[in-house]
């Protein structure tokens, strides 16, 4: 009678806990070998074919192509032990149903196995985490000239020269090995070996075994070459996140198995270890002179949140020298032809940014790490960075893109102040999207910012100064301005990042490129 095996989706290593179905390589009905490959399965590493470890014919199978399985799930079952009326003649011969010559060798190669080794056979193709054992040997039987075919006689003087020989015992059977068995035992002898078959010869004397190596406690050391008793691919990934080896891990588990507590337990014990490490230090500089601020307030703010950014975010940075000359004539032009306060020069940077992002709206979004999403922003909160007694801090210019020159030029002025006299709100320092940083003001061209978490990308802008420039096929002293951005490369490519920085540029050059966005 057939017995049905549930085949899951196996750990397919490197901390991988999901793999989508890509292409089914088998059916329902079809006639599976020991590692035939049944599945393909796209992970974020590559594309895999997944080996079936049982032989026998396809009863269900379970998610559809485009589907995505977390490691575990089952994939499909199998039924072992099928007798020949169990399965269809298509899967078997290829007869009735013109079955590829694929089918018709896979159905003989499991008639092979259910013959030769039964429904226990093993797998070959071991994944990570994954595998059956290997098959258990056959004992042979070694029938001594002379011996009868029948009786009990002659079976007993079977087994006593397989002992006088020292024939070492047989490893335990699996279940369906072990139903076998008595038929085997009952099972006629086999006939006496033809004239013309090789002599058997004399067996050697029976060797002193070797010692045996001592028993190894589960949860003492491993073995460096062993396996890694864990099961779990969220353990796995644990261990990996905080840099641990999970050889040197002792489990809890049955039988040493390492759990997430077991991890857990362990990266406390490491930072406490850390911990201690640098009470040790500071113990040492004490005796040293030197003068140590505490990282609170402001600082232990910006500390925390630029740390978090270096730790999160994979920024990349792209600048361009562009021509400011233009630029600077249209500012005082407009301050000259209007009474009232000057628009400065950042808030013209602001207005062309607002500019660029509604081209390039993918530099005004965020990532939610925790759902693995891009999340794109329609509001513009453009945060400038500010430089005060206190600290940097970085005020939000709320709807930035709502607003025109003049009236940016006047939320500047008022934050900027507020930021001076320390009476920024917690609403005037949170909520940006994108961060405008104006380092000119420092006296140096140049600078790779890191990106003020959680926004994507910030424009950089360096001192604008006369510098020999090429205008109109001459060289000439020009007002120069260095550009650059630096961005989450989650977001977008440097194809985006690019076209966002040529645009700004192109509108610093030539005022009258912006006009077509007012």
């Amino acid at each position: 009678m057939a017995q049905v095996f549930e085949f899951a989706l196996p750990d397919l290593g490197e901390g991988l806990t999901e793999a989508e179905i890509v292409r089914w390589m088998v059916s329902v009905g079809d006639v599976v070998a020991v590692d035939q490959p049944v599945v393909e399965v796209e992970t974020a590493k590559a594309m895999v074919e997944v080996p079936c470890p049982y032989a026998g014919v396809v009863t269900a199978r379970f998610g559809e192509e485009g589907t995505e399985l977390p490691v575990g799930a089952p994939l499909l079952t199998v039924a072992v032990g099928a007798g020949a009326d169990d399965v269809p003649s298509a899967g078997l011969n290829g007869a009735g149903g013109g079955a590829s010559p694929a089918r018709t060798e896979s159905g003989e190669r499991a008639a092979k196995s259910a013959e030769g080794e039964g429904a226990a056979e093993s797998s070959g193709n071991v994944l990570v985490g994954y595998g059956t054992g290997a098959a258990p040997a056959r004992r042979r039987r070694v029938r001594p000239p002379g011996v009868g075919q029948a009786g009990q006689a002659g079976r007993a003087g079977q087994a006593g020269t397989a002992a006088r020989v020292g024939e070492a015992p047989q490893a335990p059977q699996a279940p369906s090995a072990a139903k076998a068995a008595p038929a085997e035992e009952t099972a006629p002898a086999p006939s006496p070996a033809p004239a013309t078959a090789r002599t058997p010869q004399p067996a050697p004397p029976a060797q002193p075994s070797p010692p045996s190596p001592p028993v190894r406690d589960t949860q003492g050391a491993r073995d460096a070459e062993g396996p890694i008793p864990v099961i779990s691919p969220l353990v796995r990934r644990l261990a990996k996140e905080h840099g641990l080896d999970l050889r040197e891990l002792t489990g809890s588990g049955a039988d040493g198995l390492i759990l997430r507590a077991d991890v857990e337990y362990a990266v406390r014990a490491a930072e406490r270890a850390a911990q201690q490490e640098t009470a040790r230090a500071e113990a040492e500089r004490a005796a040293v002179g030197q003068t140590r601020t505490p990282l609170r307030g402001v600082r232990g703010a910006v500390a925390d949140k630029l740390s978090r950014s270096r730790r999160e975010i994979p920024d990349a940075t792209c600048w361009v020298d562009a021509d400011a000359t233009e630029l600077m004539n249209a500012r005082k032009a407009m301050n000259s032809a209007a009474a009232g306060d000057k628009v400065s020069l950042i808030a013209l940077l602001a207005r062309i940014c607002t500019a660029a992002l509604a081209r390039y709206p993918e530099l005004n979004a965020t990532v939610d790490t925790e759902a693995r999403e891009i999340v794109r922003l329609d509001e513009v909160h453009l945060g400038f960075a500010a430089q005060t007694e206190r600290g940097l801090v970085v005020p939000v210019v709320r709807n930035a893109h709502r607003r025109d020159a003049e009236s940016l030029s006047a939320e500047f002025g008022r934050l900027t102040e507020s930021a001076r006299t320390g009476s920024l709100t917690p609403a005037d320092l949170t909520g940006g999207t994108f961060t405008l940083n104006n380092y000119g003001v420092f006296g140096v061209d140049g600078s790779t910012p890191i990106i003020n978490h959680p926004e994507a990308a910030m424009l950089g802008v360096g001192r604008i100064t006369p510098k020999p420039w090429v205008h109109q096929g001459e060289l000439a002293v020009r007002q120069v301005v260095q550009l650059s951005l630096t961005f989450d490369h989650r977001v977008c490519d440097g194809g985006t990042a690019g076209g966002f920085l040529r645009y700004v540029a192109d509108c610093v050059e030539q005022p009258a490129v912006l006009l077509r966005t007012l």
